[in-house]
């Protein structure tokens, strides 16, 4: 009678395993990416820091227009939808999300070539011409995003959305700083 039930609990015990294995690898399958796959194809694409930082600002600027609010920012135009691919879709705070990972994509990238400046090529180090136009053209951007997202902040009742943009804002009181950092343009980095 003892090896009765033990085998039956054997058996629920093998049930439950198999089941909460199966059920925990379909919740993590369905774990949503931050880009789309045309988006990460154009990330890939674009292997110069000022243009690694243009594809990640149009990409949050496509958030914020499915967001519905105005960041004075790009729009893709109908013949630019094809190479962006389709639209990018979630909730409201995944979309929040999206941007909060897409700045700290942003701020890692800069990151990244000013720790390997001796290995980057030579027109992506500190001291050349495209380093501090994407720093620049990432803090004029990240401007934007903080004064609207500091607006919403104060709007929302939801605990996540404003943690999120918190974290935002301050991502993007991040790359505004770094700018401070940067030597002074002179009329010759202006003009490239």
């Amino acid at each position: 009678m003892l090896m009765i039930k033990s085998r039956n609990c054997t058996a629920l015990i093998l049930a439950l395993l198999v089941f909460t294995i199966t059920f925990v690898s379909h919740v993590s399958g369905q774990r949503r990416d931050y880009m789309t796959d045309a988006e990460a194809d154009l990330v890939r694409d674009a292997q110069d820091l000022d243009k690694r930082i243009d594809v990640l600002t149009k990409m949050i600027d496509r958030r914020f227009v499915v967001l519905g609010i105005d960041v004075d920012g790009w729009k893709p135009n109908a013949k630019q939808a094809e190479k962006w691919g389709a639209e990018p879709a979630g909730t409201r705070l995944q979309l929040l999300n999206d941007i909060r990972l897409l700045l700290q994509k942003g701020i890692d990238d800069v990151d990244d070539v000013a720790m390997h400046n001796d290995n980057a090529l030579a027109q992506n180090r500190k001291e050349g011409q495209i380093f501090p136009r994407a720093v620049r053209l990432f803090a004029s951007a990240a401007q934007r995003y903080r004064d609207v997202l500091k607006a919403t902040a104060g709007k929302t009742r939801d605990e996540k959305e404003l943690g999120t943009m918190l974290s935002g804002i301050e991502s993007c009181e991040q790359v505004i700083e770094a700018v401070g950092k940067l030597p002074p343009e002179t009329a010759k980095t202006k003009k490239n």
